[in-house]
């Protein structure tokens, strides 16, 4: 065999992922959170850009600008101002022409209009106090001694958002240079404060220091909270054993501690919930229909200031300005393209998805018809994986509550006489109202199985405990050992 060189020339194509390409893939998949904070970004970055505030009353330079070309002002060199500038600097218009002296516009602005007034001291409002605050508030009224003080503050620092001291006795008195018996000493006074249950090392710990301040921790009481693991596995036998009391009174003593706080330090600083904002919002018209339209809230309207890029490119730069220039009014019409693009594949995808999910809408979840990603892509004409970014993270207000897009696309069961298939998170809404609905008699999983073959579902056993796994619903054993402790 020989072997030669040879050059040839062929002609391919290829789908070559560019840098903005790229970028209109990511906003795709931001959610309206994620997609704020880009434009911010980009708002600071880039000079010719603005944000578009007319829905505020504002005018944007760059809209008044694509109006009217040659109605703009100009300075003695012939370049272009916009006109809010100009008139920033006309008297008679309430505001005063300081001329380019930047110290009075700067002493200008700090100072206050005449007729600006000042919220009074009720118009304010106060800071509720942190579970520390209440703490040390307390620790200044209860101990006087100065080193025990010290010992008090430093606990008091050392206690997490729910309430608890996750910390080692032994550590903080090696850090404070003090006997651990002194620092148990201070703990115990601490223990007593308000919230009852707060400062304690353990959810043990915390329920007893509770029933103490109600005067119920009795040695039944005691014994329960040691086996914990116990109560939370429901063996009631076990429970009425070792704590030596009969059905109603381990039944009393749960109640008991079904009242407790298990975080008391919550109720000083509670955690701060993100609100859901919805991005698609879906009414009902009053002939039957529906109308999808998008949020605006969630819209990021910016402009390009082309009035501002005519200026500084009649300034007569270098080439390396001018392409600095040329590249940032590229990014930025790119970024307008890409923001439209984005609201009307969101538009698009939502109105199909109401399309064919209208039987949820009207009438519930057990109407919910099994979807996947191909079924939209195909009727759009889009990609499926363009349909699954559109879905992440995306919110549609409907009538029936706030539910993400992804929600709408669920698995199908196979119909028992033959008929069209049902959507799996129907089947598991109907297996969570069986549940709900069961009185002294627990349905079994194969009991649940024969239940859903009468309305027509065929669905297997483990199929169904997978279903009620994932709801978090206990199992027919332990549903039944609940009913003994809690009814």
């Amino acid at each position: 065999m020989v072997l030669s060189q040879r050059l040839d020339l062929r002609q391919t194509q290829a789908l070559v992922m560019t840098p903005q390409l790229q970028q209109a893939i990511k906003l795709l998949q931001f959610s309206n959170i994620e997609l704020a904070q880009f434009v911010d970004t980009e708002l600071e970055q880039n000079p010719l850009l603005e944000r578009d505030e007319a829905d505020e009353g504002a005018a944007p330079a760059a809209e008044a600008a694509a109006e009217a070309d040659g109605e703009a002002e100009t300075t003695e060199d012939g370049r272009e101002l916009e006109a809010d500038t100009v008139a920033a600097g006309v008297e008679g218009d309430g505001r005063l022409d300081f001329g380019g002296d930047p110290a009075a516009w700067q002493s200008a602005r700090q100072r206050p209009a005449a007729t600006e007034e000042l919220p009074g001291l009720d118009q304010t409002l106060s800071r509720p106090r942190s579970l520390r605050e209440h703490l040390l508030e307390q620790l200044g009224l209860d101990i006087v001694d100065p080193a025990e003080r010290v010992i008090g503050v430093e606990l008091i620092g050392m206690v997490d958002e729910a309430g608890y001291l996750a910390v080692d006795i032994r550590e903080v008195a090696e850090q404070l240079c003090c006997s651990p018996a002194r620092v148990e000493a201070v703990l115990a006074r601490l223990q007593n404060f308000d919230p009852p249950g707060v400062l304690a090392r353990d959810l043990a710990e915390c329920l007893a220091l509770q029933l103490r301040d109600r005067d119920r921790f009795d040695p039944a009481m005691r014994t329960l909270l040691d086996h914990l693991p116990l109560l939370a596995s429901r063996d009631a036998a076990g429970l009425m054993r070792l704590c030596g009391v009969d059905a109603d009174d381990l039944a009393e003593m749960v109640a008991e501690i079904r009242a407790l706080d298990p975080k008391p330090g919550l109720a000083f600083d509670p955690a701060l919930a993100s609100p859901v904002v919805p991005d698609v919002l879906l009414r009902l018209l009053p002939d039957g229909g529906w109308a999808v339209e998008l949020n605006g809230d969630t819209l990021p309207r910016v402009l390009v200031n082309r009035r501002y890029y005519a200026e500084i490119s009649a300034a007569g730069r270098g080439k390396g300005d001018r392409d600095y220039i040329v590249e940032r009014l590229q990014q930025a019409n790119w970024l307008v393209k890409a923001l439209h693009q984005r609201a009307t594949t969101i538009l698009k995808v939502a109105r199909e998805i109401v399309r064919q999910q209208d039987g949820f809408f009207r009438h519930g979840v057990q109407h919910l018809k099994p979807l996947v990603l191909r079924d939209i892509a195909a009727e759009i004409g889009m990609h499926e994986s363009t349909v699954s970014r559109v879905t992440s993270n995306k919110f549609i207000a409907s009538p029936r509550g706030i539910f993400e897009l992804k929600y709408f696309f669920t698995a199908s069961v196979a119909s028992a006489n033959g008929g069209a298939a049902l959507s799996a998170e129907a089947v598991r809404f109907r297996i969570k109202t069986l549940i709900d609905n069961e009185n002294d008699a627990v349905l079994s999983d194969d009991r649940l199985v024969e239940l859903l073959l009468r309305e027509g579902v065929a669905i297997a056993r483990r199929t169904v405990a997978k279903y009620r796994e994932a709801m978090r619903i206990p199992s027919s054993v332990q549903r039944r050992r609940h009913k003994v402790l809690f009814v």
